[in-house]
């Protein structure tokens, strides 16, 4: 499979391409993504050299914590984007992926967080925080 994607939001305001290996997705189950998506976060990243935004002044930055960002669409509001401060990649949402993805979830973290409206049954690893 190609190590090239693309996606966008849900009024395609937000386009991007992403070029390189994206990392398995990662669930994060914290009240934080809960309360941003109403469910759990699903992403993946790739290094900023690797992505290409288009329409980039539809997205609007949140700052979300003391460490990181969240991007989302400003005119639909879809989730796109999470940046950690100093980092050198971008985590973008899952379900933002035009398919095939060929993406799987890898583990899921802030467990502990999860909603009480679901289980986490599907085998893959699981951490009540963060997984380091």
């Amino acid at each position: 499979m190609s190590e090239d994607h693309s996606g966008r939001c849900l009024c395609g305001a937000v386009r991007f391409r992403t070029r390189g290996r994206l990392r398995d997705v990662i669930a994060c189950h914290c009240n934080q993504c809960r309360r941003q998506t109403g469910h759990f976060y699903a992403a993946t990243n790739v290094l900023d050299e690797g992505l290409t935004v288009e329409g980039g002044d539809n997205v609007t930055w949140y700052r979300a914590s003391e460490t990181a960002s969240r991007g989302f669409c400003r005119t639909c509001g879809s989730a796109l984007f999470w940046k950690g401060d100093g980092s050198d990649y971008t985590s973008l949402m899952a379900g933002a992926f035009d398919q095939p993805t060929g993406l799987k979830i890898g583990m899921h973290i802030f467990c502990a967080d999860k909603g009480d409206y679901y289980e986490i049954d599907d085998g893959v690893p699981q951490f009540a925080q963060n997984s380091r």
